[in-house]
């Protein structure tokens, strides 16, 4: 599945169960501000047990596939977990998702990522027209 909008990826993100997602990326947002991608992609990774709820080794290919078109290469690398992502970046996603699991503070609703979610998708869409 290709997701082709926001509004697309905000159903699924609604339909999973997004409360460590959006933890997660409410830690990245405080630790690493200016990192949009960063944040996107810990608050997307959980759109694969949606997409594929039996097979959990297939859920982070099949949730970065579904975002890559819309999000771009970064996105679609630290969703999959990819090595083509910096060790940094993929350590920093790695800490948060631990600490957003013992972490019990209100990390707000999933509609205040779609702005969010809005500049990144714009931002790929233009450095995509470049290419």
């Amino acid at each position: 599945m290709e997701l082709r909008s926001v509004e697309e990826l905000m159903d699924l993100l609604y339909t999973g169960r997004h409360q460590h997602a959006l933890r997660t990326a409410a830690l990245l947002r405080r630790s690493r501000p200016a990192d949009k991608e960063l944040q996107v992609a810990a608050l997307v990774r959980g759109i694969g047990a949606v997409l594929c709820p039996g097979d959990e080794a297939g859920r982070a290919l099949s949730a970065a596939e579904a975002v890559r078109s819309l999000l771009g290469e970064r996105v679609f690398r630290l969703v999959r977990g990819d090595r083509g992502a910096t060790d940094d970046d993929m350590v920093r996603l790695r800490q948060a998702d631990e600490e957003s699991s013992a972490a019990g503070f209100d990390a707000g609703v999933l509609e205040d990522w779609r702005t969010v979610l809005e500049l990144v998708a714009a931002r790929h869409a233009r450095l995509g027209a470049v290419d």
